[in-house]
């Protein structure tokens, strides 16, 4: 079975798109004022915002049913008002009017139109189900009361809607009577009899206590109830979101560590790399700076030692310095030497002595 008020929300939108053209002020005719095939939602030749007068001119409407009505923004100031208790706003916005005595024409589905019985705080239905309105209903365009008892005849209105799903449309029959609560009218007795309690057969969601028949024919729990699970479920599904947890953690860790260790590779072979070429480096200065020093070193040979290769060393003799009074002196070590007095150089003679 198919909810009703998803039934009546798409009803309603559909509604809203086909409200009629006609703006305030331009003409229209009451005649064409009707109930749409299917949805059963009141449409006029004029807009949503507007009523088609006695005078057959579009007018603004002066009232409203709905908390929310259709086709204003929302925040605009010309929503009008709710009627005061003891009056109803009909579809057409017209205007309010006083509550309709029972016996006397309502508008389809408009259970707030008719007047309350005396006792319609025992008859008013506050399950949210919409089977009346303050213990007062309106079924085949009359206002009735709610207050047929057990055995007692009843009236019936089975309404079949138009409504939308995914993929296609349904037939929803909506069922409503004059039975006062915990009875349903039998179609076929139009008698009032007991409502049914759960895994009775039933072929309505009115004759169940639930309010919901459930495809197989039998009365199943209201639609609105929680499932209850066991505990056995909480456990396994708390077991499966700390595992999912635990599980995504410690594959974070191994990835994370495999891919330190791939870069900890790249950085133990970059610095392996870098080393090396700085040790090649070092090497080439070493062995630059002993060429460098193997070539000064036969320099000073080649100066300091005669071509016959003689053991003795060569005194040369240095310019004298400005004042003339010191010789300087040059050591085959490589060191200056400095005798201080300048002395002046002899000769020997072929038997060693000097003259």
């Amino acid at each position: 079975m198919h909810p009703l008020p998803l039934t009546l929300l798409l009803l309603s939108s559909l509604a809203a798109v086909n409200a009629g053209s006609t703006a305030r002020g331009g003409q229209c005719n009451q005649g064409n004022n009707r109930l749409q095939t299917g949805t059963y939602q009141f449409w006029s030749e004029c807009t949503a915002t507007n009523f088609c007068s006695d005078a057959g001119v579009c007018e603004a409407k002066t009232c409203r049913k709905d908390d929310f009505p259709f086709g204003y923004a929302q925040d605009s100031h010309e929503i009008p008002d709710k009627c005061p208790r003891g009056e109803f706003c009909p579809d057409e916005g017209s205007g309010c009017q006083a509550l309709i005595e029972v016996g006397n024409p309502c508008q389809m589905d408009r259970d707030d139109q008719c007047q309350a019985p005396p006792n319609f705080r025992e008859l008013t239905d506050d399950t949210g189900r919409g089977r009346n309105f303050n213990g007062s209903v309106c079924l085949n365009n009359v206002c009735m009361w709610a207050n047929a008892t057990l055995q007692n005849n009843c009236t019936v209105e089975n309404t079949a809607y138009i409504a939308y799903e995914v993929g296609g449309e349904f037939i929803n029959i909506v069922s409503r009577d004059n039975c006062a609560l915990g009875l349903y009218c039998d179609s076929s007795q139009r008698v009032c009899l007991n409502e049914k309690a759960l895994n009775e057969a039933c072929t309505a969601d009115k004759e169940c206590q639930s309010w919901n028949c459930l495809e197989t024919g039998v009365c199943g729990k209201p639609s609105a109830e929680p499932h209850h699970f066991g505990i056995y479920v909480y456990i396994l599904v708390a077991l499966g979101i700390f595992g999912g947890m635990f599980g995504t953690l410690i594959s974070l860790f191994f990835m994370h560590r495999k891919q330190r260790d791939a870069d900890r590779e790249k950085r133990l072979q970059y610095w392996k790399e870098q080393n090396a070429f700085h040790q090649n480096l070092k090497n080439m200065r070493e062995t630059a700076r002993m060429s460098i020093l193997s070539l000064q070193d036969r320099s000073a040979r080649s100066t300091m030692y005669s071509r016959n290769d003689d053991t003795q060393p060569i005194m040369q003799s240095v310019g004298t310095k400005s004042s003339g009074l010191r010789n300087y002196m040059v050591r085959d070590d490589g060191s200056d030497y400095d005798d201080g007095v300048m002395m002046q150089p002899t000769k020997r003679t072929q038997d060693g002595n000097r003259f």
